[in-house]
């Protein structure tokens, strides 16, 4: 065999492959421990609105100086989303603190 063709042959299949593969795009939302309602209600929609497009969802809570101590408040606040996205797609992780931030991540629900 020709190996210029060899070659040929071997892009084509790795463009082949390039053009089936799927790109996963990483949305952010970010909270207070103590968001007020309005706000909540603001983010949970953009959150809504972008599952609906198949992006995956990072939501967190951030904590600033002292707020720390409301790390239950934060977590209740990302649990509370969980349960309202819940239609539009599944948690992969739950709630979990690293340093300063509580993080939690959703993904789409698949499209039937």
């Amino acid at each position: 065999m020709d190996y210029k063709k060899f070659v040929y042959e071997q892009k084509k299949r790795d463009k082949a492959l390039k053009a089936k593969s799927t790109q996963v795009v990483v949305k952010e939302i970010r909270f207070g421990p103590q968001t007020d309602e309005h706000d909540y209600e603001f983010k949970r929609k953009n959150a809504e609105k972008f599952l609906k497009e198949g992006a995956k969802l990072k939501a967190f809570v951030f904590f600033k100086g002292r707020s720390i101590i409301y790390k239950d408040q934060g977590q209740i606040l990302l649990l509370r989303l969980a349960t309202d996205l819940e239609e539009f797609g599944k948690v992969e992780a739950m709630p979990i603190l690293e340093g300063k931030r509580m993080i939690m991540f959703i993904a789409p629900k698949k499209k039937k």
